[in-house]
């Protein structure tokens, strides 16, 4: 079920809207220059963790390869920050929106969650 086309369409919109959730929680936290610095460092950083540490095996090239429990963790650290920065922005319905959201795609998932815990 993981790799249906609407479930992964779901998941690349999970992954953008949570790099624009960190960018608005980075927004929300200083004023001026510092603003625009966390507004854009926070989500690039963590588009580059995202993209680099990956499993051998999963879609696209994995710069650097780690097993899968480690690469699930990522994914948990990604989307509950995501959450909490909208949380902690001011944003509670938001948050409880997003985050059920990406349970639900977690649990439609989770042949590849298991996948993924046994390599």
């Amino acid at each position: 079920m993981a790799n249906h086309p609407l479930n992964l369409g779901l998941r690349f919109f999970l992954e953008l809207a949570a790099l624009f959730s960190l960018g608005y929680w980075g927004w929300t936290q200083q004023q001026g220059l510092m603003r625009i610095l966390l507004t854009i460092a926070i989500p690039l950083i963590a588009a580059i963790l995202w993209g680099v540490f990956r499993v051998p095996g999963d879609p696209g090239n994995a710069p650097v390869p780690v097993p899968g429990a480690l690469r699930l963790a990522l994914e948990m650290a990604f989307f509950t920050s995501a959450t909490l920065g909208l949380f902690f922005a001011q944003q509670k319905s938001w948050a409880l929106t997003f985050g059920i959201i990406t349970l639900l795609h977690y649990l439609i998932s989770y042949d590849r969650i298991l996948w993924l815990l046994r390599r």
